[in-house]
């Protein structure tokens, strides 16, 4: 019989392509937003108007689903209230949504590698929080907690704009040359999202997935990276800490002035120059048998960004 599966975050860059592969993978789905005039039409999508603020319309989400995907989430706020709000206190909404449903029986939060560390950041801290939050409310419903690292890949904002700088010649660094980060296309995490669905898995133990790159990549990996398929050097430019506090408040004071959430904090900073983003797969691949198919250089390689 064909699953039906809930997605909040269906409209953002990561929850549109989850809901592609669920489509392609023969799942019916029914996703979350608020203005559902404005959203892409889909055979097997059904829209439903709401958000993670309003009970009525989360019941009316999950009536009928088998599994509920969390993807929806804050990544910009001025306050930890506004991180708390949207990641904590939504995530337990949904939850007692699902936990309602006669049919339901999975709920996958989509977390983040940041909340392995959260005293980094306001963000951070809330996805933590709201780890702690599920795993402790669910009862009638099997919790699944995902903890991707920076993902990236078509129709990606953030880190578009950092790797089409590199393949120009230019790469903005960020804390120290020591840093280990990691990254995962897009379209494997929506892979992943499958294949957890597919597996039938209970366990809440917290997935940590990425690219395999054993211990991630430093700033040298990714001007090498750059260097290779560009043929010509990349310079590494090196953004001080001090700036960086500058530029968090004038973003802040600017959010003031346009009503719209800051692109950098002073909080997030402490994401931005944290030393070891570097994950493993070891985990998820044991319990669901996934995999990534896609590394950093050929996605660079081949413009799949």
């Amino acid at each position: 019989m064909t699953q039906t599966v809930a997605l909040t975050g269906a409209t953002g860059f990561i929850g549109s392509h989850i809901v592609e592969k669920l489509l392609s993978a023969g799942f019916q789905v029914r996703a979350l937003t608020r203005s559902p005039s404005q959203a892409s039409t889909l055979a097997g999508l059904t829209w439903v108007r709401g958000s993670l603020e309003n009970e009525s319309s989360l019941v009316e989400l999950v009536t009928g689903a088998d599994v509920v995907i969390h993807c929806a989430g804050q990544v910009r706020g001025k306050n930890i209230s506004t991180f708390t709000q949207a990641n904590v206190e939504g995530s337990l909404r949904l939850l007692r949504a699902a936990e309602q449903s006669d049919r339901c029986k999975r709920y996958l939060f989509i977390s983040s590698l940041a909340a392995r560390h959260p005293q980094l950041s306001w963000y951070a801290h809330s996805k933590a929080i709201a780890e702690q939050q599920l795993v402790a409310q669910a009862s009638s419903v099997s919790l699944g907690i995902f903890r991707p690292t920076a993902v990236y890949g078509p129709r990606d904002k953030e880190l578009n704009p950092v790797f089409t700088w590199l393949l120009r010649g230019l790469l903005p660094q960020t804390g120290s040359s020591a840093t280990q980060l990691s990254f995962l296309h897009v379209y494997d995490f929506a892979a992943a999202v499958v294949k957890w669905i597919e597996a039938n898995v209970e366990n809440s133990e917290p997935y940590e997935l990425c690219d395999g790159q054993v211990s991630g990549y430093r700033w040298q990996d990714l001007q090498e990276i750059g260097q290779a398929i560009r043929q010509k050097p990349v310079s590494i430019i090196k953004i001080p800490l001090p700036l960086l506090k500058i530029i968090a408040m004038l973003s802040t004071q600017i959010s003031c002035l346009s009503g719209k959430e800051p692109m950098l904090t002073q909080s997030k900073i402490g994401e931005l120059t944290h030393k070891d983003w570097s994950a493993t797969n070891v985990t998820i691949t044991r319990n669901i048998g996934w995999t990534p198919n896609i590394r950093l250089e050929r996605a660079l390689r081949d413009g799949l960004f």
